[in-house]
């Protein structure tokens, strides 16, 4: 027991030495953060730990190396006074805020052999944070209206839309931001008019239409396309997209056919076990020996199957309305295929297998009409459709 103790022991000392080489390592090589955050969850298990103590040193030494750090590089930044500097020096004044009010509730972590405090000089830098917010988001603005102006292709509202939406987040409803974002998400948006046509010689279930036509369904994640089926007047579309269907194939109802004949061996009672002479043959006791008897029973298994199949295939072509060039077309198809097994039989349905016996609770049943056929086909149809409008890309 004491030698398990001892592994034990052992073990966790090389584990607990291990956290502490990469601590340490994290310092020397300049990862601050890393040695931060790792003491601070040890320290946050148990700070009053004796085995925690180097990380109390630790979280001191990096504290202090990384804020000494910060501040040179924020300092640096104003000096070169580069306004695409701002967000660097507003998320540089953020994360020192964040790490020291993660330390905080952590104090006091003591220093027992030194019989001190660990040491951590904060600060309040609420103004900087205040003052640096309002810098970047002047900065942001101005890039972003410049950008809704003089915008000369959809990329530029889209990046416009990018700025106004950053400023939201960091300084929520800035001068009139949302109104501006509004505008540069309407201008940067491709518009696509999607029409349906039917060049088929039959006749397209409506709810099937509806349904590959209802692109809200897709679950489609473009923030930059909208599809419309119903063209509006006021926008002006920037690409068309025909959904043409020119193939509808239905095949003929079928019933086919199948006899099966089985043989199996059951058991049909017991007889007296006899031997090479016809003699009843006994056990140690005198007893007749009784065997189990058999006997061979036969059936005629009669299987149908009840098969219709639908083919729909048709072609997704997209167009340039500017300049009224083609671009890329695919391929749609889809199949659906209706079969139903039944059964009967004539003979012993003993002889059967249990696959096959199942099958004798089913009866014939109506086949889908064509109209249904086509519309579970297009069931298949519509993911097929959700594939093209997810792969392509209109630029």
């Amino acid at each position: 027991m004491r030698k398990v103790l001892l592994l034990s022991g052992i073990i966790f000392l090389l584990i607990s030495c291990g956290g502490v080489k990469k601590t340490q390592k994290a310092i020397n090589t300049g990862n601050y953060l890393n040695a931060i955050n790792h003491s601070v969850q040890k320290l946050s298990e148990n700070k009053d730990k004796k085995g925690n103590q180097t990380y109390v040193q630790l979280l001191e030494e990096a504290y202090q190396k990384h804020i000494e750090r910060e501040l040179e590089q924020i300092s640096y930044l104003r000096k070169d006074g580069n306004p695409a500097n701002l967000e660097a020096i507003y998320n540089g004044y953020k994360n020192l805020d964040r790490i020291q009010e993660t330390i905080k509730p952590l104090l006091p972590l003591q220093l027992y052999t030194e019989n001190r405090n660990a040491k951590f000089s904060f600060a309040n830098y609420d103004n900087n944070i205040i003052s640096a917010k309002e810098e970047l988001s002047s900065y942001l603005y101005d890039n972003a209206v410049n950008l809704l102006n003089t915008a000369s292709n959809k990329w530029d509202y889209r990046e416009s839309f990018d700025d106004f939406v950053y400023l939201n987040e960091i300084n929520p409803n800035y001068a009139d931001s949302k109104s501006k974002m509004e505008e540069a998400y309407k201008k940067g948006q491709d518009y696509v008019r999607v029409d349906m046509v039917n060049t088929t010689d039959k006749i397209i279930p409506e709810k099937l239409e509806e349904e590959l036509l209802n692109f809200n369904t897709f679950g489609l994640e473009d923030t930059w396309t909208k599809y419309h089926t119903n063209h509006l007047s006021d926008i002006e579309y920037d690409y068309d997209m025909r959904i043409e269907l020119r193939e509808i194939n239905i095949s003929p109802e079928q019933v086919n056919e199948k006899q099966i004949i089985k043989e199996k061996q059951i058991k049909d009672g017991q007889k007296y076990l006899l031997d090479n002479d016809g003699n009843v043959v006994k056990d140690s006791l005198g007893n007749k020996i009784k065997v189990d008897k058999f006997k061979t029973v036969k059936c005629n298994f009669y299987q149908f199957t009840q098969f219709k199949t639908a083919q729909v295939t048709g072609l997704v072509s997209f167009q340039d309305l500017e300049t009224q060039q083609q671009l890329n077309s695919y391929p749609l198809s889809s199949e659906f295929v209706f079969e139903h097994v039944y059964a009967n039989y004539d003979g012993d349905k003993r002889a059967l297998d249990n696959d096959l016996v199942s099958l004798l609770n089913l009866a014939a049943v109506p086949f889908p009409t064509n109209e249904q056929m086509v519309y579970d086909a297009g069931e298949d149809l519509k993911n097929r459709l959700k594939g093209i409008l997810t792969n392509h890309r209109f630029n």
